[in-house]
C-alpha cells in the first residue's frame, strides 16, 4: 500500500514538474525565459517550448500587439504665455525589443505603465511649452506630432516602439476658464477690427484707382475731342475761304443766313430797324454789302 502511495505521489511530482516545464506562445505574445540565479533571459517566439521548472527558470509572457496607454486622470500643462491647460493624451505603442523592456521592468505591467506616464508627461510639457494657448487650440495634432517624436526617442531603451499620441482632451481648469474665455473673446473681436480696416483701406484704395482711371479717361476723351474738333474748324475754315474765292456773293449770303439762325430764337422778341443792314437779304437775295453782317440786339 505504502508503495502504491509513494507511486502515486511521485506520478503526480512529475506530471507537476513537466507541466511546469512545457509551455506554449501564442502569436500576439513573445516570452521571455529567465532564471533566478541571473543569468542572460532568452526569448521564446511563438510555439511549444521546454524550460526549468520554477524556481529554476521562469517564463514572462509579454504582448507584441499594437497596445493604448491612457492616463486615468487629466494632466496640467503650460503653455509659452502662462496659461495651464487639462490634457488627455492616448499613448499607442507596441514592444519592439521584449529582451530590453525585461531587463528594464522585469516584466511588470505596473513598471511599464508608470515609466510610460512619465515620458509623456515629459515629452507633452515639453511640446505645449513651446506653443501659445491660441496655437495649443488650433495646433493639436501638430504638438500631438512633435510629442510623439520626442516620447519615442525616450522609449527606444525601453525596447518600447511609439506609435502615436492623440490628445483626447484639451480644457481649461475651471478656475481659469472664465478668464480665458474673455481673452479670446477680445482677441477674436481685435482680430475682426483689424479685418474691416483692412477691407475699407482697399476699397478706398479700389476707388481712388478708379477715380483716376476714370479723369485720365475723361481727360483724354477730352484731348481727342479738341483735337477733332480742332481739325474739323481747319477743315471747315478751309471750305469756307475755298467758297468765298469762288463767289464772295454767296458767301456773304450764307454767313447772313447763319446770322439769322442764331439770332432768332424760338420765343426771342427782336426790335429792329427793316432797313438795317442785317436784313439785307430779307430784303433782297442779291443785296451788296461789304462784309459780314452784324446781329441786333435782343430785348
Amino acid at each position: 500500500m505504502n508503495k502504491i502511495i509513494a507511486f502515486v505521489v511521485a506520478f503526480v511530482v512529475v506530471v507537476l514538474v513537466a507541466s511546469s516545464s512545457v509551455f506554449v506562445v501564442d502569436p500576439r505574445h513573445v516570452a521571455v525565459v529567465s532564471s533566478s540565479g541571473g543569468s542572460k533571459a532568452s526569448l521564446a517566439e511563438p510555439g511549444l517550448h521546454v524550460k526549468l521548472p520554477p524556481p529554476f527558470q521562469t517564463a514572462t509572457l509579454l504582448d507584441t500587439r499594437i497596445q493604448a496607454f491612457d492616463a486615468p486622470d487629466a494632466d496640467r500643462y503650460t503653455t509659452s504665455d502662462k496659461t495651464e491647460l487639462l490634457v488627455n493624451p492616448v499613448v499607442r505603442y507596441r514592444i519592439g525589443e521584449p529582451l530590453k523592456l525585461f531587463a528594464a521592468t522585469k516584466g511588470d505591467p505596473q513598471t511599464l505603465a508608470d515609466r510610460l506616464a512619465s515620458l509623456s508627461r515629459d515629452a507633452l510639457s515639453d511640446a505645449f511649452s513651446k506653443v501659445t494657448l491660441t496655437d495649443a487650440l488650433a495646433q493639436q495634432e501638430a504638438i500631438a506630432s512633435r510629442a510623439r517624436d520626442e516620447l519615442k526617442a525616450a522609449a527606444a531603451p525601453l525596447g518600447i516602439e511609439v506609435i502615436d499620441i492623440e490628445l483626447t482632451r484639451i480644457d481649461y481648469p475651471s478656475e481659469l476658464a472664465d478668464v480665458v474665455y474673455k481673452r479670446m473673446s477680445a482677441a477674436r473681436e481685435q482680430a475682426a477690427a483689424d479685418e474691416r480696416a483692412k477691407g475699407a483701406a482697399e476699397a478706398q484704395q479700389i476707388k481712388d484707382d478708379a477715380q483716376r482711371k476714370q479723369q485720365g479717361a475723361i481727360a483724354d476723351a477730352y484731348s481727342q475731342a479738341q483735337a477733332i474738333k480742332g481739325e474739323g474748324d481747319g477743315k471747315a475754315a478751309s471750305i469756307a475761304a475755298q467758297a468765298f474765292g469762288r463767289d464772295p456773293d454767296f458767301y456773304r449770303f450764307y454767313q447772313s443766313m447763319q446770322a439769322y439762325r442764331e439770332s432768332f430764337k424760338p420765343g426771342d422778341v427782336v426790335v429792329v430797324d427793316s432797313s438795317s443792314d442785317f436784313f439785307r437779304f430779307m430784303r433782297s437775295p442779291n443785296a451788296d454789302a461789304p462784309s459780314a453782317p452784324a446781329a441786333p440786339r435782343k430785348h
